[in-house]
């Protein structure tokens, strides 16, 4: 299973902000620099995680966003679902493409597939932000060595 760039980009956003020493505001410029990451990818990353209530975002001059939740109320598996298109590890997952396989009636790989998928997802969905964030001072060392 590999996660799109649009949830790997979500999850370190929210990495970022859960790193922070403080509540303070930080801004989409901060993220891409700390990663080096597209501002464009972020831009799209921080408006659906504010749509989703995940972030909180403030408009204006000294505007930016901050995490709207305490890290141990982000479970993983939850943004996972939000964030990922969809979980179509073969074509026949898939309801909106054409099934070219003429297998698909009989196929006993797909009932494994899935369980498969089921599996990881209630694994991701046992953590938290809290869980991956144990350690925000290391997380900070690494993230803001130009803001330190």
């Amino acid at each position: 299973m590999k996660l799109t760039s649009y949830t790997d980009y979500s999850l370190r956003t929210l990495i970022y902000l859960a790193s922070l020493e403080t509540d303070r505001l930080c801004n989409i410029q901060e993220i891409s620099d700390a990663y080096g990451i597209s501002k464009n990818h972020l831009m799209k990353v921080v408006h659906h995680l504010g749509k989703l209530g995940i972030i909180e975002t403030v408009r204006g001059r000294n505007g930016g966003f901050r995490l709207a939740l305490p890290p141990g109320d982000i479970n993983i598996g939850k943004l996972v679902r939000q964030t990922e298109d969809g979980f179509y590890l073969v074509d026949c997952f898939n309801p909106d493409t054409p099934n070219a396989c003429v297998i698909t009636p009989v196929c006993g790989l797909s009932h494994i597939l899935r369980e498969a998928l089921q599996a990881y997802l209630h694994v991701l969905d046992k953590y938290t932000l809290a869980d991956i964030v144990k350690s925000p001072e290391a997380y900070r060392e690494l993230l803001f060595k130009e803001i330190q």
